[in-house]
C-alpha cells in the first residue's frame, strides 16, 4: 500500500496546494503560527513529527485532544476540525513515509493507556494513518481498549478495497474527528 499512499498523497498535495496556501495565510491571522508540529508514536513505536494546521491557541498544553478544553480551540480551528481540513498537512507525513493514509491514528507518548492497549494487539507494527476504522466509527483515544480493538480489526482486514473505502468515507465526512472537552 506504500505506493498507493505515496501516489495519493502526491496527487492530494498537488491538487490541494491552493487550498493549503489559503488556509496557511488565514492561519497566520488566526494564531500567528498556522502549522502545528508534535512528536507522535509511529511504526514500531518510533517517534516522528506530525504536522497539522493549528486548531488551538498558542501555548495550549500538549496532551490528547479529548483532555483539552474547548476554550483552547480557535474559531478557525473549530471550522478546520469539523471539516477535517486540519489534517491535510499530514499528506506530507504520508509522502515522507512516516504515515499511511489509512492506519491507526498516531497517539502521544504520554497516553500510557493507549500505548498499553495498542501494544497488546501489535497495532504499532504498521504505519499510523490519517484516517482509519476507529475514526469512521467515532471512536477516539478516550476509549483506549475499544480503539485498540478497532485498530487491530482494521489492520487484520485491510485490503485495497477497504483502504479506498475508508479514504472515501473520510473525504465525504464520515466520523467526527478529534473531540475536545466542553
Amino acid at each position: 500500500m506504500r505506493f498507493l499512499d505515496f501516489l495519493l498523497a502526491f496527487i492530494g498535495l498537488s491538487v490541494l496546494s491552493p487550498l493549503l496556501i489559503v488556509l496557511f495565510i488565514i492561519g497566520v491571522f488566526d494564531t500567528g503560527s498556522p502549522l502545528f508540529f508534535q512528536e507522535r508514536v509511529g511504526r514500531y513505536k518510533k517517534p516522528f513529527t506530525l504536522v497539522k494546521f493549528r486548531t488551538m491557541s498558542l501555548g495550549t498544553e500538549s496532551k490528547a485532544s479529548h483532555l483539552v478544553s474547548s476554550r483552547s480551540v480557535t474559531r478557525l480551528g473549530s471550522f478546520l476540525r469539523k471539516t477535517k481540513l486540519d489534517e491535510l498537512p499530514q499528506l506530507w507525513n504520508v509522502l515522507k513515509g512516516d504515515m499511511s493514509l489509512v492506519g491507526p491514528r498516531p497517539n502521544l507518548y504520554n497516553q500510557q493507556s493507549v500505548l498499553d492497549a495498542r501494544d497488546s494487539l501489535n497495532v504499532y507494527d504498521v504505519r499510523p494513518g490519517i484516517t482509519g476504522l476507529a475514526q469512521i466509527k467515532d471512536i477516539d483515544m478516550s476509549s483506549p481498549k475499544l480503539l485498540a480493538i478497532k485498530d487491530s480489526e482494521m489492520i487484520s482486514k485491510l485490503s485495497i478495497t477497504s483502504y479506498l473505502n475508508l479514504v472515501l468515507l473520510t473525504i465525504v465526512g464520515k466520523g467526527r474527528g478529534d473531540r475536545v472537552r466542553k
